[in-house]
């Protein structure tokens, strides 16, 4: 020690620093030592710390170790170490300065607070990166809860800071701190809603990472990315990312796509508008030549026999058309669309498939489609009705109906 404390002595003078008592040389003798002990104890508690775990989690089957040294866990334990040191030898080093003692002690009772806290956040990570990796939890707003207990962790880390700097218990500064509950309530409103909605959306269920959302007030429309405390992420269709507060899923309205994406099919819903006056009563004519299309060939001769039956048992007069039964090429048309429907490769035959006539409008009456694709993929779904609805547009002409067009009926 003497020779140690010579050579720092020896260094003082050659830097230009003679004129120093005895006293502070020895306490600054002994910091530079204290320092180098504790840089030298952090290094190789750091090495040997973050090795074993290295060689620990190659043995192990689980990822869980593997994401401790990720989010830096056993880093920030080896820190523990020096800490400890720090705290038991710096009451030597100002063994002659009590005044100092007291505020280096209360600096040291603080970083070891922060740094518990930053242990203990590297341990929630571990934990809020492992959940996500579990299929039971990987649709849970995990980050919600993380940042809850995070928060609850620095009020009391804060608290505590607080407590050591103006010389209080604990308790007494909580029981202080109570008067300003009003106050914390209001600072901490948005985080409290977003809490509660938080466990109420994990609870009923509404809303899970993934899941594609359409929330008009905020301009959201595609899939959920994440949820934390306060914000829900949702990216867009056109890859911009909208953030939706958390109280807003259970205070607003939304649409969740999840039932059709887990369903058999997407549904299709579109009609077009055909011209009323080209809806008319199909001749002899009329129906021989619809029978050459091979999709109602049969359906058109079984009709055919129906009506000729019914029409001669009743002695219906058939000079004029309109008496009796008849076929109209708008019925034709609607069995046509059925069945081709019915055997369309892309269309989900167990889910519901159906052609109707909605109320007449001033434009014509509209006729809609209504079925599921059995691809849910978006690209895949806008193809299949695309390719349903060239098939129908091209295919009115054939039963002598017409397409509403608003620059057609301007020009009649």
């Amino acid at each position: 020690m003497d020779k140690i404390q010579c050579f720092f002595h020896d260094y003082f003078v050659s830097i230009g620093i003679s004129e120093i008592s005895a006293t502070y040389f020895n306490m600054l003798s002994l910091l530079i030592i204290l320092l180098i002990i504790i840089y030298i104890a952090d290094k190789l508690t750091r090495r040997l710390l973050i090795n074993f775990f290295g060689k620990f989690s190659e043995q192990t089957k689980t990822n869980f170790d593997d994401l401790l040294v990720n989010h830096r866990a056993p880093r920030n334990i080896a820190h523990l170490v020096p800490l400890f040191l720090t705290i038991k030898l710096f009451p030597v080093v100002f063994y002659d300065f009590p005044q100092f003692e007291t505020y280096i002690i209360m600096l040291l009772k603080v970083a070891a607070i922060v740094l518990t806290i930053w242990i203990i956040r590297s341990v929630l990570k571990t934990f809020e990166s492992y959940f996500k990796t579990l299929p039971r939890l990987k649709d849970k707003p995990i980050d919600s809860y993380i940042q809850v207990a995070m928060l609850f962790i620095w009020i009391v880390g804060i608290a505590s800071i607080l407590a050591i700097l103006i010389n209080l218990s604990f308790l007494k500064f909580f029981t202080t701190l109570g008067a300003a509950s009003a106050i914390l309530l209001l600072i901490f409103k948005d985080t409290i809603l977003g809490f509660v909605a938080s466990i109420q959306v994990a609870i009923n269920d509404s809303v899970r990472i993934g899941d594609w959302i359409t929330m008009e007030k905020y301009g959201a429309d595609g899939d959920v990315i994440e949820i934390n405390l306060s914000t829900v992420q949702v990216q867009n269709f056109d890859m911009t990312i909208t953030n939706i507060p958390t109280y807003a899923l259970i205070s607003d309205s939304f649409k969740n796509w999840r039932g059709m994406t887990s369903s058999g099919g997407r549904r299709i819903k579109r009609s077009i508008i055909l011209k009323a006056k080209s809806i008319k009563y199909l001749a002899n004519d009329d129906i021989e030549k619809l029978k050459r299309i091979e999709l109602i060939t049969a359906y058109l001769t079984q009709r055919e026999k129906d009506i000729t039956s019914y029409n001669t048992d009743k002695n219906i007069d058939k000079s004029v058309l309109i008496n009796g039964r008849n076929m109209t090429n708008l019925g034709v048309f609607r069995k046509y669309l059925q069945t081709y429907i019915e055997q369309h490769s892309a269309v989900n035959k167990d889910m519901f498939i159906m052609v109707r006539q909605l109320a007449p409008t001033p434009q014509g009456l509209p006729l809609e489609i209504y079925c599921f694709s059995s691809d849910k993929r978006w690209e895949n779904y806008e193809y299949i009705m695309s390719d349903l609805f060239d098939h129908v547009l091209a295919a009115v002409p054939y039963f002598d109906l017409e397409i509403y067009e608003l620059n057609t009926a301007i020009g009649e």
